[in-house]
């Protein structure tokens, strides 16, 4: 189902003039979800993933599995909703153990009418946990797409096995785009110490995006993800040099929305009383530019509805998770989603 709306759109131009017009537009929605640990049941002999079953340390029974697949299924039918009363048209998703389980998130009454295609590959991450892409086959046709690894050696020279990254390039309502699902390694032994896991993944990534812009100059690529990291870490202003102002934009930048929303302390997880904004979406310059026939970026967000919010307790005010200090309560996911609202004028 496409959506359009009669809007007044706010927006900056690349000389930093602020305009405003009144125009009919349709909107895509390009979201990404950490999905905390989406496990099937069954034991996996080749990965950690005992905790995760019947017997493991989580009791993790068909109906915690289905009250999850329930809970997931909900927040993604619902995201951007307020702007398009749909669903995303594209999106990303980590820490899911395989395809089977997306099979199950995309066929529950929640999403099994809006017709989502998967493109998911096994990482080697050593829990099996891998990422995905959802797309809504009536928005986008998927023309290529592959699993890209990301090699990491320990303090020991032993391979350290960590999600892939994802690449999925296609056409959506008639223009290329690129998309780049990542989970990048966590901050498990401190920030400093795993740092330069994190900026290898950086490197990868900007590897797969100059590739692409090598390729075809004015692609339009979207990379998003679960980075472990902030919008003004290392891994994103010094090695992909992320920018925050559409007005310091040049063609070849990248820009990140959720940089503004970082500094206006707005987080998608919080540790420790601190929020953070690890789940993110950045896109190339040419995404910003208002170009004819072609969708631009309106606005980013964090979705996060008081139903995802923790009410009380020890985690007041987080995001509302499966598990809690150990004990199930039945919640959603650690982490909030986010999104972005990509428009095209129409007449």
């Amino acid at each position: 189902m496409s959506i359009t709306y009669t809007l007044f759109v706010t927006f900056f131009t690349f000389s930093g003039v602020l305009a405003q017009e009144a125009k009919t537009y349709k909107i895509r929605t390009v979201a990404f979800y950490n999905l905390e640990n989406l496990f099937d049941t069954v034991n996996d002999s080749l990965t950690f993933d005992d905790d995760r079953t019947p017997d493991g340390k989580d009791n993790w029974t068909i109906e915690r599995y289905n009250h999850k697949i329930y809970n997931m299924s909900k927040v993604l039918s619902e995201i951007g909703n307020p702007d398009t009363q749909t669903s995303p048209d594209i999106i990303g998703l980590c820490e899911l153990e395989n395809r089977q389980v997306v099979e199950d998130l995309i066929n529950h009454p929640h999403l099994r009418e809006k017709d989502y295609g998967i493109i998911h590959y096994d990482s080697p991450d050593e829990r099996g946990i891998d990422v995905a892409l959802l797309y809504k086959k009536e928005a986008f046709l998927p023309t290529s797409f592959v699993s890209l690894r990301l090699l990491l050696t320990n303090e020991n020279d032993y391979r350290d096995y960590t999600r892939d990254q994802l690449v999925v390039s296609g056409i959506l309502d008639g223009e290329e785009m690129h998309f780049i699902v990542n989970h990048w390694p966590s901050r498990s032994g401190g920030e400093a110490r795993s740092k330069p896991n994190r900026i290898e993944a950086a490197r990868l990534n900007k590897r797969i995006i100059d590739s692409i812009s090598e390729l075809s100059p004015k692609a339009k690529i979207i990379s998003m993800g679960d980075l472990n990291d902030d919008p003004i870490d290392d891994s994103l202003k010094k090695i992909l040099k992320t920018k925050g102002k559409v007005a310091d934009l040049e063609n070849s930048d990248l820009y990140n929305p959720m940089e503004i929303l970082y500094k206006k302390g707005i987080g998608s997880l919080a540790y420790r009383d601190r929020w953070n904004l690890f789940d993110q979406i950045y896109f190339t310059a040419n995404i910003v530019q208002e170009l004819p026939d072609q969708y631009r970026f309106w606005k980013a967000g964090v979705y996060s509805p008081s139903y995802l919010i923790d009410k009380k307790g020890q985690y007041k005010g987080y995001p509302l998770r499966t598990y809690a200090g150990g004990n199930y309560i039945g919640g959603y996911s650690d982490h909030f989603p986010v999104y972005i609202h990509l428009i095209k004028a129409v007449d």
